[in-house]
């Protein structure tokens, strides 16, 4: 790896960006089909996959400082956070397979014991992969324009996929039927194996620096009063916290909006693959505002944006023309590009 007063090589960013194609894909796919195949496919009724839902999500909040914490004071000769990512990502794949299996159990509420289980598992695996992963972003770089660009590299993999958590799980499975149980389960071990894969190359493609596997770590009493003092740090946490509150929101209900209000099941993947397009094409021009702009003034401007489009979006009606849905797509998915870029290039500059 370069000294720090150097920028990191195309190979090295490339590399390191593709880790999050799987966490994006993964993360997508349940956000997107895993509460519509929970009472679609499994047939559970919508109170008791929220309990399910709410069992793994809220798990996340737990264990994140956990293994944030024990990343931080690991030590081996492959540094502190790449051993995580060799040894995780099977089990991460296995555990987000499990979310995918109906069982022979047929009280409703031992499945969704059975599903909270999955998702508390799932989200133990998943997160003992991805807090080290993200913790390298900010000792890759010290500078600030380096890690937005490293950022993109990371984005560019994440709408990536994104992209295909949204298409190719619909495509395959078609509707969401109990008929097609073996489809989904199918696609599932498929895409965890997906993303699993490029965390080997994360792994062999980064080079964590000396310095920081050194330097001596803080008390828990001392991080808490440096992020108590750290205001960027509220600030940067705030933006994430609600951007990625509302986005989970709306990938959670999409699929019920396409199915039961506009009646364009059949084409949800077309719909849904034209705003990752869209997003991908923005990256570009989001990665340069936020050099030209200040990121905060170009976070603004892409939630103001995005905003706008999902409140004429809500207002859809099944007659409205099919041309008028697609072009909110693509313009949702300016809005999410800078939604995936900003949020995550302002995070590394808080915690520095």
């Amino acid at each position: 790896m370069p000294p720090s007063d150097q920028h990191l090589t195309r190979k090295a960013k490339l590399f390191y960006g593709a880790g999050d194609f799987g966490f994006a894909l993964t993360d997508t796919v349940i956000g997107v089909i895993f509460a519509i195949f929970l009472t679609d496919v499994v047939g559970l009724a919508p109170a008791l996959a929220a309990v399910a839902i709410f069992v793994g999500r809220t798990w996340d909040y737990i264990n994140d400082p956990i293994i944030g914490y024990i990343s931080d004071r690991t030590r081996s000769r492959w540094g502190r956070r790449r051993p995580f990512l060799i040894i995780g990502f099977i089990p991460f794949a296995l555990g987000f397979s499990m979310m995918w299996w109906i069982p022979p159990i047929h009280s409703q509420g031992w499945l969704a014991a059975y599903y909270g289980a999955a998702f508390f598992i799932y989200d133990t695996f998943a997160t003992f992969v991805y807090m080290p992963y993200y913790a390298l972003t900010p000792e890759l770089s010290q500078d600030y324009d380096e890690r937005t660009n490293l950022t993109s590299y990371r984005m560019l993999f994440s709408l990536i996929g994104q992209l295909m958590a949204f298409t190719v799980p619909l495509a395959v499975i078609g509707a969401m039927h109990p008929e097609n149980a073996s489809k989904v389960l199918m696609v599932g071990i498929a895409l965890g194996i997906a993303a699993a894969l490029p965390l080997i190359m994360v792994f062999f493609g980064t080079k964590e620096r000396p310095e920081y596997q050194n330097q001596e770590q803080p008390s828990i009493k001392e991080s808490l009063k440096a992020v108590i003092g750290n205001r960027p740090f509220f600030f940067a946490i705030g933006v994430f916290l609600f951007t990625n509150t509302a986005f989970s929101i709306i990938q959670s209900i999409l699929l019920y909006f396409l199915k039961y209000r506009m009646n364009l099941e059949g084409q949800s993947d077309l719909i849904t693959g034209t705003v990752f397009i869209c997003a991908l094409i923005s990256l570009p021009f989001w990665v340069w505002a936020s050099k030209h702009w200040d990121k905060r003034i170009a976070y603004v401007i892409g939630m103001v944006f995005f905003s706008v489009v999902m409140i004429i979006m809500i207002m859809a009606a099944p007659e409205w023309n099919i041309a008028i849905i697609y072009v909110l797509a693509g313009l949702a998915g300016i809005g999410v590009g800078a939604m995936d870029v900003l949020p995550w290039a302002i995070i590394p500059d808080a915690i520095e």
